[in-house]
């Protein structure tokens, strides 16, 4: 388990601290549950849940549940024994259905900055580990800020799995969330995280408007502001899971926001070891992740099924490779020069969330097209 101290510390300017404020405010005063927000940001749809998830959620106490204000699946797999950190915990509702699925072994951490949700989160640890029948509890939560986790002691290289869930928008510096994230994933580690991503970089004006901020709007990066900082701080390029577009159904905001448009993504990131060879791999999927028995839907580009061998290129097997999805593939060099199908594939590779967006909206649409809840789930 990491080491977390309780803290309320932070290095911002003014105009963060505010912003601070503002967000405390607005989530732990006048947010009483979903159904005051007043868009769609925070209870976008994302993939269908598999069953073990929406077994573990059942087991969440409906006063945690009811103050959820995530926008999307951040429930990544392979997660038995993980040691897992959610920036923005909230009431815990993540963190509580995590805590069931890493099992007694595993450990989760859920820092939050706000009074309230620190509060209703930490009342019902008796409760779930009850529930669950794990003794000690394998979960705790810490009132701080996810843009300085030094300030409650939260070591280097600690965490397998980083969360967050519709949070990382209302930060007022994006790059110190993330390079701090960066800093206590252990090597193989991974960040998967949903959030709101907006089609151009959003205008100082419009981030002063304290509900459009509250609302995840106007704090929202542009999703190449992600690719940018990620990126330079260290991580693998992100990885696009799923994406659907944001609903302002309210004609007064809907005016301000004129032209702008936003979704809700789920990207994941990875902390790779440096100096390692990248090398183009045929593999194998095992069938060994609960609930991914049969076919893991790694990202929106990538699909393993069980026994199928599936060329991918260097970036995603160095992935699969040095974190902690190894133990799931058999892998086979690609040979120099190998100009066979399984070695050449040709498929376009998504990471534009609102390219993928519109790709799920105009399936469907499209005539006779059913459900979009098919093998791969919503977007």
């Amino acid at each position: 388990m990491c080491s977390v101290l309780q803290s309320t510390e932070c290095d911002c300017s003014t105009q963060g601290l505010q912003t601070y404020e503002d967000v405390k405010e607005y989530y732990g005063k006048f947010l009483k549950n979903s159904k005051d927000l007043k868009t769609n940001a925070c209870v976008a749809p994302s993939r269908q849940l598999p069953k073990h998830i929406r077994d573990a959620l059942k087991d969440v106490h409906e006063d945690v549940s009811s103050r959820y204000y995530g926008c999307g699946l951040v429930v990544p797999e392979c997660l038995e024994t993980c040691s897992i950190l959610d920036l923005g915990s909230g009431s815990g509702r993540d963190c509580y259905m995590l805590s069931k699925l890493v099992g007694q072994k595993g450990h989760v951490t859920g820092i939050d900055m706000t009074d309230e949700q620190v509060e209703v989160s930490k009342k019902y640890i008796d409760y779930h580990m009850q529930k669950f029948g794990f003794q000690p509890a394998n979960v705790d939560f810490v009132q701080g800020y996810i843009e300085n986790l030094h300030a409650v002691q939260i070591k280097d290289k600690c965490y397998d799995v980083i969360i967050s869930n519709c949070v990382i928008n209302l930060s007022p510096d994006k790059r110190a969330v993330l390079k701090e994230a960066y800093r206590v994933l252990k090597d193989g580690g991974e960040m998967y995280f949903s959030d709101v991503y907006s089609n151009r970089p959003v205008s100082e004006e419009l981030k002063k408007n304290k509900i459009l901020w509250g609302e995840c709007l106007s704090g929202a990066l542009c999703w190449k502001e992600l690719v940018q900082i990620s990126e330079e701080i260290g991580f693998s390029p992100p990885r696009l899971v799923t994406s659907s577009f944001i609903t302002v159904d309210n004609k007064e905001l809907e005016e301000i926001l004129s032209d702008y448009s936003f979704v809700s993504a789920t990207y994941r990131l990875f902390k790779l070891p440096q100096g390692k060879a990248k090398e183009k791999w045929q593999v194998i999927y095992n069938g060994g992740i609960t609930g991914c028995e049969e076919e893991l839907q790694f990202d929106a580009n990538f699909t393993f099924k069980e026994g199928e061998v599936v060329k991918v290129d260097e970036e995603l097997g160095a992935i699969l490779k040095n974190s902690r999805f190894a133990d799931e593939f058999l892998f086979r060099p690609c040979e120099k020069g190998d100009l066979s199908s399984k070695c050449q594939p040709k498929r376009e590779i998504i990471r534009d969330p609102f390219q993928l967006a519109q790709k799920a909206r105009n399936q469907h649409q499209a005539p006779n097209s059913g459900s979009c809840c098919g093998p791969k789930g919503c977007c």
